[in-house]
C-alpha cells in the first residue's frame, strides 16, 4: 500500500483548502443569527448616516418610560384573588371550649363569641405581611374564592388582621363578659383564613398588562424618518429603535434566513480569497507553508471570535477587545505589508457586527498603521510597552476628531470610550506570551528569538568557540559581512546574523579536518582518498542539522545551515582528483553538497559572506585590485553555477553586496604603517637636529594616535 505524503504539493493543497473553508464557515457562525441594525444613535445627537426611509411598515414602540407608566394606571384596577377556609372559625370555638374544661363556657359568651368569629372570618382575615402589602399596592378591592368556586369581590381595607379581628371583638363585647373574654387569650387563637391565589392573580395581572398595546402608531412603507445632521429627538429615536426592532425580526422564515446566510457566506468567502491572493501573489513563502497559513488564518478567526462574544454576552464595548494584537504578533514574524493586510481583512469582517462600522474601521485602520510603523522589529520587552503607548495615542487622537467631525462640540464627547482604549492597549502587553506559545506551536522565529540566540556566552557559542576556535571567529567575520550587505538591500539583517552565527557549527564534530582550526599543523585529509576527503568537508552540513535539531534551533537557523553551501562542489578536492585522474570520470555526487539551494535573500547573503570570506584568507596580498577581483570571482562563480535561481535577488542586489563585501575586506585587511627602528642608539652628544628617543616615541604614540 503506497504511503500518503502529507508534505506533498497535491496534500498540502487540500490542506489549505480545508483550513480556508473551515475559517469561512467558523467566522459565518460567529456572525449574529439575526439581521444586525447597522445603524448607532442618541437622543440629542446628530444623525451620522444617510437619508433613512421606511422600506416596509412597522408600528412605533412605546419607550420603556411610556409603558411602565401606563402599566401602573392599569394595575390600579388589579384584583388579587384569595382561597378562603370556612372552617378556621369553628376550630378556635372548639379549642376555647376544650381549654376551659371543668369550668364551661357561660352561654351569653359562646353565642357572643360564635357571632362575632362567624362574621370576621366571614369577612376574611389576612397576615399581617399580605394586608401591608395591599396597602403598599394601592390595591382597592380583593376577590375571594370560597370551596364551591364562588367568587365575591370585597374592599381590601374591610379585610381584618388577627390583631384587628381581636381589637374588634374586645370593643364589641358587653361589659360582663369583658372579664373572662380577657382571660381566654384570644388574640393567641385568631389566625389568617385568606390565602392568595398565585396562579390566578398572575393571571388575572398577566391579562391587564396583555391589554396594554405596545405601540403607539405605524410608519408606513416609503416615509421619510430623518436624514443626514438632523438631531435625534425623543420622538425619532422612538421611531429608529422601533425599525431596529422590526428590522431583526424580520428573519423569521428559513428563507430569509437561508438568503442571509448565503449573503453572509459570499462575504467571508470574499475576504478569505483576497487573504489567499495576497499570500499567493505576494508572500509565496508564506503561502507555501500550511503552517504559517494556518497561523495567519487562526489569528483573523481569534479576533472575529472575541469582538463576536465581547457583543453577544457582554455589555462592554467592542473596543476593549485588543485588535492590534493581530498587527503585532504577525508583523513580528513576517512583515509589516503582511500585518497590516491580515488586518485589514479581519476589521472589515468585524465591521459588519460592529455597532458603528464605519467609526470602528475608521479607528482599526489607525492602530494597524500605528502598530507596524512602531514596531518594525522587536528585540526588546519595551518596545511592546512603547507600542502600546502609541496604539493608546492614535486610538484618543483619532476618537476626538472622529467626535469632532460628527458631533462639532466637544462638550459633547463620551469619556468611557477612553477607559477602552487603555485597557484594549493594555492587554497587548500579553502580546509577549502569546509570541513565545506561537513560537512553540507553528515551528516561527520572532526577532526576540534572534536576539537571544545571537548571545556569543551561551553555552553552545562558548563550546563552539572552545572547540573550533578558528571556525568560530570565521563565523563572527561571515555575520559581519552579510549584516551589512543585508542593511543595504533592504533583508532581515537580524536574521542573516544570527543564521551566519550558526551556520558551520557542524564543524565542531570533526575540527580538526578543517584548515582554520589545525594552526599551520599536518592536514589530516591529506591522508585520506579524494572521495572521503571530501565525505568528510561535506558531512559539516549534516553533522550542523543534527546538533541544531537536538539544541532546540529554530528551522529558520537550520535551514541556513543547510543551504550555506547548496549544491556546489568540494572544488579543492574535485579539481585535485579531474587533474590527478584525468582518465577517470568522477563521481560528482561525492564531490557535492545536498542542498538545497538558498531560496531567500538571507540565506543567498550567507552563501556569499561565507565563500568570500574564507577564500579572501588566502589571498597572497591584500590590495585594492586583487580584493575587486576575489569578490568579483567568488559570487559571478556562484551565479554561474546557479546558486541563486530560487532566490528574488535583483542584480542591483548583487552589486550593492560586491560593493559591500569589498569595502569590508579592505578594512579588514589594511596595510599598516611600518614602523622605523632605531639604527644606533643616541648619546649625551646628539645633534639637536638629530631624532633622540624622547622624540622618537613623540613620534610613535602619534602615529598609534593617528590610526
Amino acid at each position: 500500500m503506497k504511503k500518503i505524503r502529507l508534505d506533498s504539493a497535491f496534500w498540502q493543497h487540500i490542506i489549505k483548502t480545508l483550513i480556508f473553508i473551515c475559517a469561512i464557515g467558523l467566522i459565518v457562525q460567529l456572525f449574529p443569527t439575526t439581521n444586525h441594525f447597522k445603524y448607532h444613535f442618541e437622543i440629542g445627537k446628530p444623525w451620522r448616516y444617510e437619508l433613512v426611509t421606511a422600506s416596509f411598515d412597522f408600528p412605533i414602540y412605546k419607550d420603556k418610560e411610556q409603558l411602565t407608566k401606563e402599566q401602573n394606571e392599569a394595575l390600579r384596577e388589579y384584583t388579587p384573588y384569595f382561597t378562603i377556609d370556612t372552617t378556621i372559625c369553628s376550630n378556635i370555638m372548639q379549642e376555647i371550649i376544650s381549654k376551659q374544661g371543668k369550668r364551661s363556657l357561660r352561654p351569653d359568651m359562646e353565642r357572643f363569641l360564635s357571632e362575632q368569629l362567624r362574621k370576621i372570618y366571614t369577612q376574611g382575615v389576612l397576615s399581617v405581611d399580605m394586608h401591608d402589602l395591599l396597602l403598599k399596592d394601592n390595591i382597592a378591592n380583593v376577590a375571594i374564592v370560597d370551596n364551591k368556586r364562588h367568587v365575591a369581590t370585597t374592599e381590601a381595607a374591610a379585610l381584618y388582621t388577627p390583631k384587628t379581628a381581636y381589637e374588634t371583638i374586645n370593643q364589641s363585647a358587653p361589659q360582663h363578659l369583658a372579664g373572662q373574654l380577657s382571660s381566654l387569650n384570644l388574640n393567641r387563637l385568631l389566625e389568617p383564613n385568606l390565602t392568595l391565589d398565585t396562579v390566578t392573580s398572575a393571571i388575572a395581572k398577566k391579562e391587564i398588562i396583555d391589554d396594554i398595546s405596545l405601540t403607539s402608531g405605524m410608519v408606513q412603507s416609503g416615509e421619510r424618518i430623518i436624514d443626514r445632521g438632523e438631531i435625534v429627538t425623543p420622538e425619532t429615536y422612538r421611531i429608529l429603535n422601533s425599525l431596529r426592532i422590526a428590522y431583526e425580526e424580520r428573519t423569521t422564515t428559513i428563507h430569509q434566513s437561508a438568503q442571509v446566510i448565503i449573503g453572509e457566506v459570499i462575504l467571508v468567502t470574499l475576504f478569505i480569497v483576497l487573504q489567499i491572493l495576497y499570500l499567493h501573489l505576494f508572500r509565496p513563502r508564506i503561502f507555501n507553508n500550511s503552517k504559517h497559513v494556518l497561523f495567519l488564518v487562526l489569528m483573523i478567526l481569534l479576533m472575529v471570535a472575541l469582538a463576536s462574544l465581547t457583543l453577544k454576552y457582554t455589555s462592554l464595548s467592542i473596543y476593549i477587545v485588543p485588535f492590534a494584537l493581530l498587527p503585532i504578533i504577525i508583523r513580528v514574524f513576517f512583515d509589516s505589508r503582511t500585518a497590516l493586510f491580515a488586518h485589514m481583512i479581519s476589521t472589515m469582517l468585524v465591521s459588519f457586527i460592529a455597532p458603528s462600522p464605519f467609526e470602528f474601521i475608521i479607528l482599526q485602520m489607525a492602530i494597524g498603521m500605528a502598530a507596524v510603523s512602531s514596531l518594525k522589529e522587536m528585540t526588546q520587552r519595551s518596545q511592546l510597552a512603547q507600542t502600546a503607548l502609541w496604539i493608546f495615542a492614535s486610538y484618543c487622537v483619532m476618537y476626538v476628531a472622529f467626535t469632532l467631525i460628527s458631533e462639532g462640540d466637544i462638550s459633547k464627547m463620551e469619556w468611557l470610550p477612553f477607559v477602552y482604549f487603555a485597557l484594549s492597549s493594555l492587554f497587548l502587553l500579553f502580546a509577549y506570551g502569546l509570541i513565545y506559545l506561537f513560537e512553540k506551536i507553528f515551528g516561527l522565529t520572532s526577532s526576540i528569538t534572534l536576539v537571544e540566540l545571537t548571545n556569543v556566552n551561551s553555552d553552545l557559542m562558548i563550546r563552539f568557540a572552545e572547540v573550533a576556535p578558528g571556525t568560530f571567529q570565521h563565523s563572527l567575520q561571515v555575520s559581519n559581512l552579510a549584516t551589512e550587505a543585508a542593511k543595504k538591500i533592504n533583508a532581515n539583517s537580524l536574521l542573516v546574523r544570527t543564521g551566519a552565527l550558526y551556520h558551520d557549527i557542524g564543524k565542531m564534530e570533526h575540527p580538526q579536518y578543517f584548515i582554520e582550526n589545525q594552526q599551520g599543523g599536518h592536514n589530516p585529509l591529506n591522508d585520506l582518498p579524494l572521495e572521503e576527503a571530501a565525505q568528510v568537508v561535506i558531512a559539516h552540513v549534516t553533522d550542523g542539522i543534527k546538533i541544531a535539531k537536538k539544541k532546540g534551533l529554530p528551522d529558520t537557523i537550520i535551514n541556513f545551515i543547510s543551504t550555506h553551501h547548496g549544491k556546489s562542489k568540494v572544488k579543492y578536492f574535485y579539481n585535485t582528483f579531474v587533474n590527478r585522474y584525468p582518465d577517470r570520470v568522477p563521481d560528482e555526487s561525492l564531490f557535492t553538497y545536498p542542498g538545497p539551494l538558498p531560496s531567500t535573500k538571507e540565506t543567498a547573503l550567507l552563501m556569499m559572506a561565507d565563500a568570500v570570506e574564507a577564500r579572501s584568507r588566502s589571498l597572497d596580498e591584500y590590495t585594492e585590485e586583487s580584493i575587486n577581483q576575489m569578490v568579483e570571482s567568488m559570487i559571478n562563480g556562484q551565479i554561474a553555477d546557479g546558486m541563486f535561481k530560487e532566490t528574488n535577488l535583483s542584480f542591483r542586489d548583487v552589486e550593492v553586496v560586491k560593493a559591500v563585501f569589498k569595502s569590508k575586506i579592505k578594512n579588514m585587511y589594511h596595510h599598516r604603517i611600518a614602523y622605523p627602528e632605531i639604527k644606533k642608539a643616541p648619546t649625551a652628544e646628539t645633534p639637536a637636529d638629530k631624532p633622540t628617543e624622547e622624540n622618537n616615541q613623540k613620534q610613535e604614540d602619534t602615529t598609534e594616535q593617528a590610526e
